[in-house]
C-alpha cells in the first residue's frame, strides 16, 4: 500500500513539473547612446532589469544590446548567464543578440553564432541589400524541471533591406530545420517586419515544409496588451502592427502573450516594449 501512494505521488509530481511553463521574453533594449538624452541607457538599464525579473523569465532575446550593456544586465540578473557575440567581430564588437538564460532552470547542451549572409560562417559579413551586420545566435538547452530539450534562435533582421529580410528568413528556416529538426523551437526577435511583410509570410508560411508559429494567435488566454511594439520612446507605440515576435515550432503549447507597456512617470523602459510568453513542451 505505502508503494501504491509513493507510486503516485511521484506520478502527480512529475506530471506538475512537465508542466510548469518556461517564461520566454524577446526585448529590444535599444543601444546606449547619449543622443537619447534623457533617455539614455544609464536611465533605463535597472528599468530593464526590473521587467525581466518581475515576469521571473527564463529565456530572454535581447537585440541592439553593446557590450557594456551586456555587463550591466549580467550585473542585475544575479541567476542568468548569457550566450553570444558582438555582430562586427564575432568577440565583443558591435551590437550583440544575446540570449541570457536562468542556470537555476535551463542547462546549455550546445551554443553558437551565424551570420545573415551568403557567408554565414564569416563573422562581420552581410549580403544582400542589408546596411548593416546582422547575426542570429542560438543554444540547445535541457530544461531541469521536466528533463526536455529545446533549441532557441534570438535575431534582429536589418532594418533597411527588403531583400535582407527576405533572405535572412529563409537562411534562419534552413538554419532552424537543419539544426533542431523535429525537436522544439523557440525563436525571438526584432524582425523589422509587420505580419502582412514578406519576411513574416516566409517565415509562417503554412504551407511550405518548413515554418514557424507567431505565438500570439495560439495563446489560451487572450493577448495581453497594446498589439504594436515600438514606441520610439514616443507616449504609446507608434502604430497597432507589431515588429517583435516569439514563434515557435514542433508541439510548443502557449498558455500567454503579452506586450508589456509599463512605464515609469510617463518614460518606458526601451523604444521597443518587450513581448511575452509562457509556453510548455
Amino acid at each position: 500500500m505505502r508503494t501504491a501512494f509513493l507510486f503516485v505521488l511521484l506520478v502527480l509530481f512529475s506530471a506538475a513539473g512537465a508542466q510548469q511553463p518556461l517564461h520566454v521574453m524577446t526585448f529590444n533594449i535599444r543601444l546606449n547612446t547619449p543622443a537619447d538624452s534623457l533617455n539614455a541607457w544609464p536611465y533605463r538599464k535597472d528599468k530593464v532589469a526590473s521587467q525581466i525579473l518581475f515576469h521571473g523569465t527564463h529565456l530572454l532575446g535581447v537585440q541592439e544590446a553593446l557590450h557594456d550593456q551586456m555587463v550591466d544586465l549580467q550585473q542585475r540578473l544575479p541567476r542568468h548567464k548569457f550566450l553570444g557575440v558582438g555582430r562586427d567581430d564575432g568577440k565583443q564588437a558591435g551590437e550583440y543578440s544575446a540570449i541570457f538564460y536562468d542556470t537555476v532552470r535551463l542547462q546549455p547542451l550546445q551554443s553558437g553564432t551565424f551570420w545573415l549572409s551568403q557567408t554565414p560562417e564569416v563573422a562581420g559579413s552581410k549580403s544582400w541589400d542589408a546596411a548593416i551586420t546582422r547575426i542570429v545566435t542560438w543554444a540547445r538547452f535541457r530544461d531541469r524541471v521536466n528533463n526536455k530539450e529545446f533549441f532557441a534562435f534570438n535575431t534582429h533582421f536589418d532594418h533597411i533591406g527588403k531583400e535582407a529580410r527576405r533572405e535572412s528568413a529563409r537562411l534562419l528556416l534552413n538554419r532552424i530545420h537543419q539544426m533542431a529538426g523535429t525537436m522544439p523551437v523557440v525563436l525571438t526577435g526584432d524582425f523589422n517586419a509587420i505580419p502582412s511583410d514578406e519576411p513574416i509570410q516566409v517565415l509562417t508560411d503554412a504551407t511550405a515544409l518548413i515554418q514557424v508559429k507567431d505565438t500570439k494567435p495560439l495563446s489560451r488566454q487572450p493577448h495581453y496588451g497594446p498589439t504594436g511594439t515600438f514606441t520610439g520612446f514616443g507616449p504609446k507605440e507608434r502604430d497597432n502592427d507589431p515588429i517583435d515576435y516569439i514563434f515557435i515550432r514542433n508541439g510548443v503549447e502557449v498558455l500567454q502573450h503579452a506586450t508589456l507597456s509599463q512605464s515609469w512617470q510617463g518614460r518606458f523602459a526601451s523604444d521597443h516594449f518587450p513581448v511575452f510568453a509562457t509556453v510548455v513542451f
